[in-house]
């Protein structure tokens, strides 16, 4: 592992180190790829149609948002086609996601045409509150021979609107060819199988699936809810990196623990960058995320603001060794609450034509500095190269769910340090701890003058978690009426005690000799 050599530790330490990182993913280190590197959608979405219409066997497409518009029309035509033609064609959109952005009508457009259409965790009335987990997952894989990984969804704010000056969004993905492509293939099998009859993954798979393409060796790192693979890998990376650490966030959010290990990496001398979106396409996220950049600023970490239209990717870079492409942002909703898809790189060309790109992503960025008391805006040298006005457009009026709990836990971890007293907030909390000290005050008043305004909604939502449970409750009953009797489980009253053996009885069995006759000793 290129990391782990750079440290230093060899022999036995180095084979523990790399099974350390693969424990901690959850994902296997994969040699004999090929990978390319895509940068926004000008040559991720071209590849991807490619891709699909040389679909011989099997197209596994799921995204967080398809929308129905001229891009999405273009991908769904191309679906329905290679559909058609026989090939088994899966897509897997996100229910949340996808509201607002594509109509029952799409989805049954493609039905009709042979496509198989799962929605992924949709809105259940006995479920309240399970919708939160989302699949933010971008994926795409053919006949598993190649694949792609990116933080690109299916929209039309991707490619952008010349006519009205709008420039695309910013975003990069992966193209992969080897062995690897197979374990996008079980991811996707993860979410299908959530949602109904589990994947013939072996069908899915070519004969020359799992024939090495390339030197390089990668990690798929699949992240579901509570796993946390992709924060240990952030960890470590934060705590081997020697030389440099480039960031790149959409949604950034810094928890107590994360931000801790890239200000240990700053003092320790590593290079430290993180570049954020300038405006973002919640603008009510944007103070969130700046109100964490004074930790960052006082550490030694430098910090840039994208110039352009929103700045989506999810990249990192490490020493010109390791670097990491996928869906994953830097914020507790990926890393805890969603289905996300990462791809960890090990070699040293593609690390190092990842370091060239995010150079020259800071040219268009502006530098974040501390003065004085105050946080003030300044470019990182004399002659900042900004994009042009016509081009930087403006920002979408949807976001996806998880930058609103990354602002939420920003403005928890907040409010929750005020209360505490656990850490000292910095001058740019202000106005969050002000805004938050407004809200109970103003729900006490309303309280106090409308008390039904209070009451009303309480009862509402407390009738709807008593029915929710009793319509739970139904079901379970009604499932385990139609169970077999033979399939049940015997009541513990039912169950055969489990033989005791008391120390004294083991000692004197191994203390009793056995006896063997002279045609067993003679058997083979």
């Amino acid at each position: 592992m290129a990391i782990v050599k750079s440290t230093g530790i060899s022999g036995p330490q180095r084979g523990l180190a790399e099974q350390v990182f693969s424990r901690a993913a959850g994902a296997p280190l994969v040699p004999g790829n090929d990978v390319h590197l895509l940068r926004d959608a000008r040559e991720n979405y071209p590849a991807w149609l490619s891709a699909i219409h040389l679909a011989r066997r099997s197209v596994l497409f799921e995204n967080y948002i398809i929308e129905d518009d001229d891009v999405g029309r273009s991908f769904a035509d191309a679906l329905e086609a290679r559909a058609r033609d026989g090939v088994r064609v899966c897509v897997l959109y996100d229910w949340l996601g996808c509201q607002g952005t594509a109509s029952s009508r799409f989805w049954r457009r493609l039905r009709e045409a042979g496509v198989e259409v799962r929605c992924f965790n949709p809105f259940q009335f006995d479920r309240p509150l399970a919708w939160l987990g989302r699949n933010h997952r971008k994926t795409l894989t053919v006949d598993g021979e190649v694949g792609f990984v990116s933080g690109l969804c299916v929209s039309h704010k991707w490619v952008g609107d010349p006519e009205k000056h709008v420039a695309p969004w910013r975003d990069t993905g992966l193209a992969i060819r080897g062995p690897a492509v197979a374990d996008l293939v079980r991811a996707f099998a993860q979410g299908w199988a959530t949602v109904g009859t589990p994947l013939d993954e072996d069908a899915c798979l070519s004969a020359r699936a799992p024939e090495p393409m390339g030197d390089v060796a990668l990690r798929v790192v699949a992240g579901v809810p509570w796993s946390a693979g992709l924060f240990r890998v952030d960890q470590l990376i934060a705590s081997l990196a020697r030389k440099r650490l480039w960031l790149t966030d959409a949604y950034f959010v810094g928890t107590a623990a994360y931000v801790q290990a890239l200000r240990a990496a700053s003092r320790d001398g590593v290079d430290v960058r993180l570049l954020v979106p300038g405006s973002s396409d919640i603008p009510l996220l944007r103070p969130l995320t700046q109100s964490g950049y004074r930790p960052l600023l006082e550490a030694g970490i430098r910090v840039y603001e994208w110039n352009g239209t929103m700045l989506h990717a999810k990249t990192a870079v490490a020493d010109g060794l390791w670097a990491r492409v996928g869906s994953s942002n830097l914020n507790p909703a990926s890393w805890l609450g969603n289905s996300e898809i990462d791809v960890a790189v090990e070699d040293i060309h593609f690390a190092q034509q990842m370091e060239a790109m995010y150079q020259q992503d800071l040219e268009h960025a502006t530098e974040v500095v501390l003065s004085g008391r105050d946080r003030r805006l300044m470019s990182m040298n004399p002659h900042p190269r900004p994009l042009p006005r016509s081009q930087r457009g403006a920002p979408g009026r949807r976001g996806s769910m998880s930058r609103a709990a990354a602002g939420a836990v920003r403005l928890g971890n907040t409010v929750g340090a005020a209360v505490t007293n656990h850490r000292e907030l910095g001058r740019t909390e202000s106005k969050l701890v002000f805004g938050a000290g407004v809200v109970p005050l103003a729900l006490a008043g309303v309280a106090l003058w409308w008390p039904q305004v209070v009451a009303v909604p309480a009862a509402l939502l407390s009738a709807w978690a008593g029915i929710a449970l009793w319509s739970r409750a139904a079901r379970l009953r009604r499932q385990e009426a139609e169970t077999p009797e033979t399939q049940r489980p015997l009541p513990e009253s039912d169950v055969p005690p489990m033989p005791t053996v008391t120390v004294e009885s083991r000692l004197i069995a191994e203390a009793e000799p056995v006896h063997v006759s002279e045609a067993e000793r003679q058997q083979p």
